[in-house]
């Protein structure tokens, strides 16, 4: 009895109307994106200072994404502060589909500094990393299905996880083109390589198989360590850094191992928890034999949704 009453006090908490934000996964989804784009400017300013924006093109998706911030943050204000959707709605369709061009352009671009000219293996691993514009590709198309597909839907929920997976398994491919270029030198940087490799199969699945809310928790604990992985890589990049000869920590950056490209392993984590959430009122649980329990995302959303709140599995 005494564990239960603090757990209903916090339960009154969580459904107050003052934290109604919380449970909004439109919300959530539209702060996951401007946030990521105002983040691409800072990186984007150190990935082109390595030849200080020689090709006057290089500036493009840096102004684009202050833009796109500047643009989307007051627009969110404007929706859940006032109830205003126009704005949003408007500014949204015209964010994405300029960061989807963006991104394949970005892509093009990439590849023509050296993949096109000799069309090798080794072009491509030592050009500039061509998948990393499709990050710009992946929110432009996470700004358009926030609109286009009803919120908390199966399919929306499947939606944001498929952008998930396509994102670890970017990463997989930056992880290992890019540690490829010093030929795998510390044993370590084989990490993020098979942890991608494993959240991209986990995160497959679901879009193969029927699963139940159980195969949920298996996922998490598995985003779980992807996040870990990304906090060890932002470590293990920025002693890298430190360790380099050299005066200008912003030079090291610019030079060396990129301190932040880890990070995008615990910012997908955030991405890939908010459409196993959303999918998860839509999975069945457990069959109900003898030594069968409940799994733990089911738990907590139904913790967090109480009767008449969450929507039935079909």
């Amino acid at each position: 009895m005494a564990v239960n009453k603090p757990l209903h006090l916090l339960q009154r908490l969580v459904h107050s109307p003052r934290l109604r934000w919380a449970h909004d996964l439109e919300l959530w989804v539209e702060l996951f994106a401007a946030s990521n784009l105002a983040i691409l400017a800072g990186d984007i300013y150190i990935a082109h200072s390595v030849n200080q924006f020689r090709r006057a093109a290089e500036l493009i998706p840096l102004w684009f994404s202050l833009g796109a911030a500047l643009l989307l943050f007051p627009c969110i204000a404007l929706r859940w502060i006032l109830g205003r959707r126009a704005p949003l709605r408007i500014a949204g369709f015209a964010v994405g589909w300029l960061a989807v061009l963006t991104g394949l352009a970005g892509v093009l671009y990439h590849l023509e500094s050296s993949f096109f000219l000799e069309r090798t293996l080794k072009s491509l691993t030592y050009a500039a990393p061509f998948a990393a514009p499709l990050a710009y590709t992946g929110l432009g198309f996470l700004l358009l299905m926030n609109r286009m597909t009803g919120v908390g839907s199966e399919e929306w929920a499947r939606w944001v996880l498929l952008l998930a997976l396509g994102g670890f398994f970017g990463n997989f491919v930056l992880s290992l083109t890019d540690h490829a270029e010093n030929g795998f030198f510390l044993s370590t940087e084989w990490i993020p390589v098979v942890s991608s490799a494993c959240a991209t199969g986990f995160l497959l699945v679901p879009f193969l198989v029927p699963v139940t809310r159980r195969f949920l928790d298996a996922c998490c604990a598995v985003l779980l360590l992807q996040a870990g992985v990304g906090v060890l890589g932002f470590w293990f990049h920025l002693r890298a850094n430190l360790l380099e000869p050299g005066h200008n920590l912003f030079d090291k950056a610019v030079n060396g191992a990129p301190p932040f490209a880890p990070l995008l392993f615990p910012n997908l984590v955030a991405l890939a928890w908010i459409g196993l959430w959303a999918l998860t009122p839509h999975l069945p649980e457990p069959g109900d034999g003898r030594f069968q329990w409940r799994s733990c995302v089911g738990a907590a959303y139904s913790w967090a949704h109480p009767a008449g709140e969450s929507v039935s599995p079909r």
